[in-house]
């Protein structure tokens, strides 16, 4: 099994929606909605790229936006993440099952680790970071490198995610996939099984979609 985080496990989207307006507000202009739903999924350097170009700024730095971005990110993940609907009951359900479990997400390591606060050090049996690939999402090697960590074949492990980005580098990768859309629609996918929530998935939906 093969975990997004941002908008999948944790309904962290609405913590960077503040960020991220907080940073276009310090820049003297205001971020529009679709730049925003463009940053959802994506790599830090690419949301900062995307961040500078909609306020009409494309020379700033995108290292010192992103460290501006990670530090108030930090302080809004000390505060509490909240499970998305259903998250929690599957992940539990997953680790019962003792099938071997990764956490792909976008996010960088220091993030991650305050979010392990409430996901649990022992929920994943390996986690790769957003920082820690040379290629981020939609490129497939996030979810290559998970399931390589977990010594299991891509083609039997299922990913969920809830961004247009984290699909596309799943269906890249090769494995099965479980979209649950959070802020942004998914269009029908061949390959993708669409629910509105993590509430109606269990084992049996999961086999399912690897044909066991």
């Amino acid at each position: 099994m093969l975990f997004d985080m941002d908008g999948t496990l944790v309904d962290s989207e609405k913590l960077w929606d503040v960020a991220l307006h907080e940073l276009a507000a310090e820049y003297g202009g205001t971020l529009s909605d679709p730049a925003r739903r463009a940053m959802i999924g994506t790599a830090m350097a690419a949301s900062m790229r995307i961040l500078h170009d909609d306020l009409g700024q494309p020379g700033r730095d995108p290292e010192a936006s992103a460290a501006w971005i990670n530090a108030r990110i930090l302080e809004l993940f000390r505060s509490g993440l909240r499970w998305r609907p259903g998250a929690l009951t599957l992940l539990r359900a997953v680790r019962a099952a003792g099938i071997p479990t990764a956490l792909v997400t976008s996010s960088g390591r220091p993030l991650v680790e305050v979010a392990l606060d409430t996901l649990g050090r022992d929920s994943f049996d390996a986690i790769v970071c957003g920082d820690e690939v040379d290629a981020a999402k939609p490129h497939p090697e996030p979810y290559l490198t998970a399931a390589r960590l977990l010594g299991v074949p891509i083609a039997r492990c299922v990913a969920i995610e809830d961004s247009p980005t984290g699909v596309a580098s799943a269906l890249a990768a090769g494995a099965a996939v479980l979209a649950v859309p959070a802020e942004v629609p998914i269009g029908p996918l061949d390959g993708v099984h669409q629910l509105e929530s993590l509430t109606g998935a269990d084992l049996e939906l999961l086999a399912a979609l690897l044909g066991a």
